[in-house]
């Protein structure tokens, strides 16, 4: 797999083109979205930032998208997904989320630092193009409504915005919606995280933005046959994406995909 090259996309470079865009450098010059350094150009991160920056490549596993490191001959999928797969079909990210990159996405989610969205999506458009490929409609994974009121913007939905304007793909944004305000998935184990998230989604009966894919998914919470692409921003034990997964396809989805920007890998995930 390519990595994403470093001057993927820049806060600007997608609006301004030419003397505007050399005036705005010199009024507002570029600085790097993790440290705040100057950078040249189109360049998101400085360069020492984006040496510490851990890009997935492959080998990784064809299903949940672990990299494995040394792939054997015949071997496709990472222990985890040999013993049960998930129930989604593959997943894939960008980067692992580790103390250098936490700051990066922290800010973003966190930090109001909405700017950083189009190079971050520009990045998992390249890591998803496969998915991309089969996919009918991308959906993020939805915020409770109190959490969103708080935070003002869902950063898995402007992630998935992103993702659709590079690859021509719909987005239904409100596809999903979260019923509970769950507690933090942090600090929990595996089995609390699945716990915390069960029940906590449900099909938008009034969303219709994924009806002009296909006449016979007008109805609502129909999608007979739909290929969905779920976007969010970290992928931790797999939890949140799983109980999403098993929502679209009771409604009928044939394949569901996710994306994310992170990916948290733990020494049980590599051989």
């Amino acid at each position: 797999m390519t990595v994403p090259g470093p001057v993927a996309w820049s806060a600007t470079s997608g609006r301004f083109a030419g003397p505007a865009r050399v005036l705005l450098d010199l009024l507002l010059p570029p600085r790097c979205l993790r440290c705040g350094e100057m950078v040249a150009g189109s360049q998101a991160l400085c360069a020492e930032c984006w040496t510490g920056m851990r890009f997935i490549e492959s080998p990784q596993c064809a299903c949940c998208g672990v990299p494995m490191g040394i792939l054997l001959p015949g071997v496709s999928l990472c222990l985890a997904c040999e013993r049960q797969r998930p129930d989604y079909d593959r997943a894939r990210a960008v980067f692992i989320y580790d103390e250098h990159s936490r700051s990066l996405l922290l800010s973003f989610k966190h930090g109001d630092r909405t700017e950083a969205m189009p190079p971050f999506a520009a990045w998992m458009a390249r890591v998803a193009a496969p998915l991309l490929t089969d996919c009918d409609v991308i959906a993020p994974v939805p915020l409770h409504r109190w959490r969103l009121a708080r935070r003002r913007y869902n950063q898995s939905a402007m992630l998935a915005q992103g993702i659709g304007q590079l690859s021509g793909r719909p987005v239904a944004e409100d596809l999903l919606c979260r019923i509970r305000n769950t507690p933090s998935q942090g600090g929990r184990s595996p089995t609390g995280r699945r716990r915390n998230v069960a029940g906590a989604f449900r099909l938008n009966q009034r969303a219709r933005a994924w009806s002009t894919i296909d006449a016979a998914m007008a109805p609502a919470g129909n999608l007979a046959g739909a290929r969905v692409l779920l976007v969010d921003d970290v992928y931790t034990t797999g939890a949140t994406v799983n109980e999403c997964t098993r929502l679209l396809r009771r409604a009928g989805a044939a394949r569901v995909d996710v994306v994310t920007l992170a990916r948290v890998v733990r020494p049980v995930d590599q051989p």
